[in-house]
């Protein structure tokens, strides 16, 4: 690994502290094969797969607030 891309320990503690202060986690579970199904669409859409799940839950919560 390049020198420049090591993360001290304190910049990881930095960024788990940040993490647990300001975001909820949720653990997801899919079938078997699912999680690839879901990279490649992701990937496709140009978007990471935490943003490709959050966007699908956002406009599923917008659609159905409107019923």
């Amino acid at each position: 690994m390049p020198e420049e891309a090591k993360v001290s320990k304190a910049q990881q503690k930095a960024v788990n502290k940040y993490v647990k202060n300001n975001y909820d986690r949720i653990n997801v579970t899919f079938p078997k094969g699912q999680k690839e199904i879901i990279a490649e669409a992701a990937q496709l859409a140009g978007e990471s797969v935490n943003g490709y799940i959050k966007k699908a839950v956002d406009e599923r919560i917008a659609r159905d607030s409107k019923k």
